[in-house]
């Protein structure tokens, strides 16, 4: 987990206190850190292609904002995407369709139609796709995603690659695929896996790596000579004080030599979401009601699980300080809860914190993966806000959504006007 620095109390994000940017702003409000966003690109980068060729595709589900999608794309970032609105979304940030690669489940015809006359490639996900596919568009480079049979995760809910997953294609199918795959015209061109996300170990990564090297070198003995092979992403990150990180330059190296020794294929491909943006936002939030419930102390906040969902949906960790009394003393236990009406909306149970008081700027830690890409308008609030900082520079770069913006796509039926 990031350590921050403060001056007079005040926690120091991006160069600037937090309590100048929640007054700038107003609250919630998503804050963004360009320069850590940028500086995570690289590690990743570089800790796989000091040994081969590497192309990172950012896993966009994690956040969609188009300025954090144009920063990657000048870092020469490509993109995985799992929708065709993530697909319009990256073309909007300036990227080109050979960069993308789609990757869906439970794909419909009309978004393989329209995915494939973007010109992107689709990372097939089932039998039924790809016979589907070959009706919609035939001749096209694809991929393959294999379900490894290993999982990996923070949350039963997040873990993709385990046997029975619903995502991708059984090891037991996966060479049959790629020979019909011919058989229709395609041109298989990779292999895929994702095994699931947040996870803090090697060791399930180059499981899964065996089973794809293993199903390349078959496929070679079979004529069909693959140019990358994919790992998916799930590098996790530390959400809590003291917890250990993932050791990316291991995993590059590990995974590297792997490949480089046991097949001919000189790519590799991987697709970090979480580790890219994760720590480089804070969530900022404001106290407004402090209560003592006997039992149990409560800070209430105005942001909710309409605003950061993955507490009240995975049990999640995210750490939580007060911004303007960082650094003092802590003097009791509080649940962080925020004004939605449900009894599950806390962002945080049993914090140790500094005296709260109404006013106080509450920072959220590790909020940029799955933060605003999963906000809702649950109890008819309006999203809220992104800001970027750089250097001691912030620049809005979402506004904040009206109430009545909520409504400009429902119709009531004139015989209920009259």
């Amino acid at each position: 987990m990031r350590d921050y620095d403060s001056r007079d109390g005040v926690m120091i994000f991006g160069g600037i206190p937090v309590t100048e940017i929640a007054e700038e702003f107003g609250t919630p409000v998503y804050v963004t850190d360009e320069v850590r966003l940028r500086e995570n690109y690289r590690n990743v980068h570089h800790a796989f292609s000091k040994h081969m060729n590497t192309e990172i595709h950012y896993a966009c589900k994690a956040n969609t904002s188009l300025a954090i999608l144009k920063i990657l794309e000048r870092e020469g970032s490509g993109i995985d995407a799992v929708s065709v609105g993530e697909v319009m979304t990256c073309l909007k940030a300036g990227f080109t369709p050979d960069r993308i690669l789609y990757t869906g489940t439970s794909v419909s015809n009309d978004e393989l139609r329209a995915v494939t006359d973007l010109g992107v490639m689709v990372n097939v996900d089932s039998l039924s796709e790809l016979e589907r596919l070959a009706k919609i568009k035939k001749g096209i480079p694809v991929s393959f995603r294999i379900t490894p049979g290993v999982g990996s995760g923070h949350s039963s809910k997040v873990v993709t690659g385990a046997k029975g997953s619903k995502f991708g294609i059984p090891i037991k199918d996966a060479v049959g695929a790629y020979l019909r795959a011919r058989e229709l015209g395609f041109e298989p061109k990779g292999i895929h896996v994702h095994i699931g996300s947040g996870g803090q170990s090697v060791e399930p990564f180059t499981e899964a790596m065996e089973v794809l090297i293993e199903i390349t070198n078959d496929l070679k003995d079979r004529g069909i000579d693959l140019e990358f092979i994919d790992i998916g992403g799930g590098i996790g990150v530390p959400y809590r004080p003291n917890e250990p990180e993932m050791d990316v330059n291991e995993l590059g190296r590990d995974l590297t030599e792997m490949i480089l020794e046991e097949t001919d294929i000189r790519t590799i491909k991987l697709e970090p979401g979480r580790y890219i943006v994760c720590d480089t936002t804070v969530l900022l939030t404001r106290c407004v009601d402090v209560k003592d419930a006997g039992v149990k102390r409560y800070v209430g906040v105005d942001a909710g699980f309409n605003t950061l969902v993955r507490p009240a949906m995975y049990d999640s960790y995210h750490h939580a300080a007060i911004g303007n009394k960082f650094g003092r003393a802590c003097t009791s236990k509080y649940d962080i809860v925020g004004p939605i009406c449900e009894t599950g909306d806390c962002l945080a149970h049993d914090r140790a914190l500094p005296d709260p008081e109404e006013g106080d700027v509450v920072v959220i830690y590790n909020a940029g993966a799955y933060g605003f890409s999963m906000s809702s308008n649950y109890n008819s609030r309006p999203l809220c806000r992104e800001v970027l900082v750089n250097n001691g520079k912030m620049e809005l770069i979402r506004d904040s959504e009206r109430v009545e913006e909520q409504w400009r796509h429902q119709r009531i039926p004139e015989r209920l006007i009259r």
